[in-house]
C-alpha cells in the first residue's frame, strides 16, 4: 500500500535488529531514505546494507544514544546524508529488569540514559531540522509498564511512565511548529531483549513454552507480539493522513495492561 513516504526522511535509533529493524524496514518499503544508528558498528553497517534492497537512500553511524555528543554527530550526519529530517522514530532502549531491592543506582541511571534522556536528547537535536522542513513527527517508543507498573521490571515502570509524560508535554510545546509527537507503547514483543531475559530466567525452558507461560499470564490475546505488528503502527502515525494526531499514547500489546 502507497503511504504516501516516498522521499520523507527518517531517523530510527536502535535500528540495527528487533523492533527498530522492524520499523526502519516499514519505512523503507514505503519509501522513506532511512537513518539508523545501533552500539555495533557490524551490525549496524549489516543492517544498512540489507535496507538498501528497498532502493532508498540508507545512512548508518554506530553510536550510543546515551552519550550526549554521539547523538549530536549522528543526527548531523544523518541529515547530512539525507538532506534534512521529517521523521524520528526514539526506538533505544533495553529491558532491564530488577525490583525495587535490587536495583542499584548505577542500574536506575543506566535505565534512565537509554530510555528517557535518549528521547529527551535525540528530539532536541531534531527539531531545528524538522522545524526546517516545515514540521514533521517524532514517534517514541515505550511501554505498557508506564500505564500499568509491574513491580519485576521497576526501573521500566518507572521510566516509561516519565516518557509518557515527556511525548504529552513535548506534544503540547511544539504543536505550533507543526510537529507531531506520539507514543507507541509495546508489551511483550519477540525480541533481541526478550530472548536473552529467557535464557536469564529460564534457561531450562524452550523459547516457544517460556514466551507461551509469559503471554499466557499476561496477554489477552495469549500470544508475543511480532516486531512488524509495531512497526505498521509507526508507520501509520507518520503519515499525512495521521495529521491530526498528536499526544496520544497507542498499545500495540495483545490487550496488555488493560485486564489486570
Amino acid at each position: 500500500m502507497e503511504l504516501g513516504l516516498r522521499g520523507r526522511k527518517a531517523i530510527v535509533t536502535g535500528g540495527s535488529k528487533g523492533l527498530g529493524r522492524a520499523i526502519a524496514e516499514e519505512l523503507a518499503k514505503e519509501g522513506a531514505d532511512i537513518a539508523i544508528c545501533a552500539r555495533t558498528g557490524d551490525e549496524v553497517a549489516l543492517a544498512g546494507k540489507e535496507l538498501e534492497g528497498f532502493g532508498t537512500t540508507v545512512f548508518t553511524e554506530a553510536a550510543d544514544v546515551t552519550d550526549p555528543q554521539q547523538i549530536t554527530s549522528f543526527v548531523q550526519a544523518a541529515a547530512d546524508a539525507l538532506g534534512g529530517i521529517d521523521i524520528l522514530v526514539n526506538n533505544a532502549g533495553r529491558a532491564h529488569p530488577g525490583t525495587f531491592e535490587t536495583l542499584t543506582d548505577e542500574d536506575w541511571q543506566e535505565d534512565l540514559d537509554v530510555k528517557l534522556f535518549s528521547m529527551i536528547r535525540c528530539s532536541r537535536q531534531v527539531l531545528p531540522h524538522l522545524r526546517a522542513r516545515g514540521g514533521g513527527r517524532i514517534i517514541n517508543i515505550g511501554a505498557v509498564f508506564g500505564k500499568y507498573p509491574d513491580p519485576t521490571f521497576f526501573a521500566t515502570s518507572t521510566n516509561r511512565a516519565a516518557c509518557l509524560a515527556f511525548t504529552k508535554a513535548l506534544a503540547i510545546e511544539i504543536a505550533k511548529d507543526n510537529i507531531l509527537v506520539n507514543i507507541v507503547n509495546i508489551g511483550f514483543v519477540v525480541t533481541p531483549q526478550w530472548k536473552h531475559i529467557h535464557q536469564r530466567r529460564a534457561p531450562e525452558l524452550s523459547e516457544e513454552e517460556f514466551f507461551g507461560r509469559m503471554a499466557a499470564a499476561e496477554v489477552p490475546l495469549g500470544r508475543f507480539g511480532q516486531p512488524n505488528e509495531v512497526a505498521v503502527m509507526v508507520g501509520f502515525l507518520a503519515i499525512d493522513r495521521a495529521g491530526d494526531i498528536t499526544g496520544a499514547s497507542i498499545d500495540v500489546g495483545g490487550g496488555m495492561g488493560k485486564y489486570r
